[in-house]
């Protein structure tokens, strides 16, 4: 009978041998668990790095570079001695055994390591390899579907899903033998994910400008004019009521498109979002939008879920929706509804005795005053300004979710 060759389906050219597939207690030893939190330890006087596994979780990423990461300092001075046998080195492998979803069984490879103490905390398995690796590999490797996918069935819980030590003698590791292969794989993903990381930063430098610039372009309280405008534009802004910037459109059209309106991404066709639709089979109280309106969601205005519509559609009768009156530009408007001082305004307005039930309706939110410019080509000029920034966030978003998905899609083919 042939034996089954162990090999992924992408490898790095020259490299042919079949892989090696170990159990976990062949490659592994587990080193001594230390099951205090964080709320029990001392920041203000910490000496010791700890890891917590809720940043496993959401923080780290396969490999925590100990140098790079913000890691905090917990256990004081006068605690050291008892866990000497637990302080982790460079290849040590930190596991999360509970998490709320299936994400139990991230982990992290600890790289980067020089001089400083670092202990593993609480819902965290600290495992350190019997067997030499390149640097990174068992990170990327210990989350590539191929290994988490044999977690899933030892799995426990309910509400929340744990994995125990013991259950992880029933998981094997695949590696190439040769570590120069371990090497190139390991520098492949940790380029990838520098890559990911410039994407991102990119992403949060464009992000941090539309958030500045909505705080410049528009008058702060006590101002009659913006901090930033384009040139031309010198006359003092005005002070108007909503009621006299919108008119409520009350016109139901119940054979037209649902449209839903998302807190950080404004208006979006429902078929876009990936939800299934709970709406009503009978549409005949529902609202109708068209392009250039504003439509919000009644009881999360406070919460800022209200968007300019560039689509004809309708919405559900528990939304507002806003026509502009002449001269009005809305998509200047729906900018300004976003900044945390007019969302605090809709908050403020809202009718409902808790947050469950807050509701600004048509009426209350009428009466909120807000300051315009007067020339309607100003508020155009905004709102150009804030669209071309949109796109080139979008742009950028994209990016990131392609490099992402080649990741995603190489953890795949590069691992067994």
């Amino acid at each position: 009978m042939t034996k089954n060759k162990i090999m992924p389906e992408i490898r790095f050219k020259g490299f042919t041998d079949d892989w090696k597939q170990d159990e976990f207690e062949n490659v592994f030893y587990h080193l001594q668990n230390n099951s205090f939190s964080r709320a029990q330890l001392s920041y203000e006087n910490g000496e010791v790095l700890n890891v917590h596994y809720g940043d496993i979780l959401v923080e780290y990423g396969e490999c925590l570079d100990v140098n790079k990461a913000l890691i905090p300092k917990i256990i004081d001075n006068n605690s050291l001695d008892k866990y000497l046998t637990s302080y982790l080195e460079n290849g040590d492998v930190i596991i999360a055994d509970a998490a709320e979803d299936e994400s139990v069984g991230k982990c992290c490879e600890i790289i980067g390591f020089n001089n400083e103490k670092i202990l593993s905390g609480l819902h965290t398995i600290p495992c350190r390899p019997s067997v030499k690796f390149a640097s990174g590999y068992l990170g990327y490797y210990m989350n590539s579907d191929s290994y988490h996918d044999q977690l899933l069935p030892l799995m426990q819980g309910t509400k929340v899903n744990s994995i125990s030590k013991s259950a992880l003698t029933n998981t094997y590791i695949c590696y190439p033998p040769n570590i120069e292969e371990q090497k190139k794989v390991a520098t492949f993903f940790s380029n990838l994910d520098d890559l990911i990381t410039l994407q991102y930063r990119k992403l949060d430098k464009l992000i941090i400008v539309k958030k500045s610039m909505l705080d410049k372009m528009f008058p702060i309280e006590g101002e009659s004019v913006p901090e930033v405008r384009f040139s031309g534009f010198n006359d003092t802004w005005e002070t108007r009521k909503l009621g006299e910037c919108f008119s409520e459109r009350v016109e139901s059209m119940p054979d037209g498109e649902l449209i839903s309106v998302t807190i950080n991404n404004g208006v979006k066709k429902f078929s876009e979002l990936g939800r299934h639709d709970n709406s009503n089979d009978d549409k005949s109280k529902y609202k109708k939008v068209c392009v250039g309106d504003i439509a919000y969601n009644s009881m999360r205005m406070w919460q800022g879920a209200s968007g300019y519509s560039p689509y004809e559609g309708i919405v559900s009768p528990a939304y507002t929706v806003l026509a502009p009156n002449a001269g009005v530009d809305s998509k200047c408007i729906s900018y300004l509804f976003k900044r945390p001082d007019m969302i605090q305004k809709f908050q403020i307005n809202s009718q409902g005795i808790t947050s469950d039930n807050w509701n600004l309706k048509y009426p209350a939110l009428s009466d909120i005053e807000i300051l315009i410019s007067k020339d309607y080509q100003e508020q155009k000029r905004i709102a150009e300004y804030f669209s071309y920034l949109d796109d080139l966030i979008t742009l950028q978003q994209r990016k990131v979710e392609k490099l992402r998905n080649i990741k995603s899609s190489c953890m795949e083919r590069m691992f067994v």
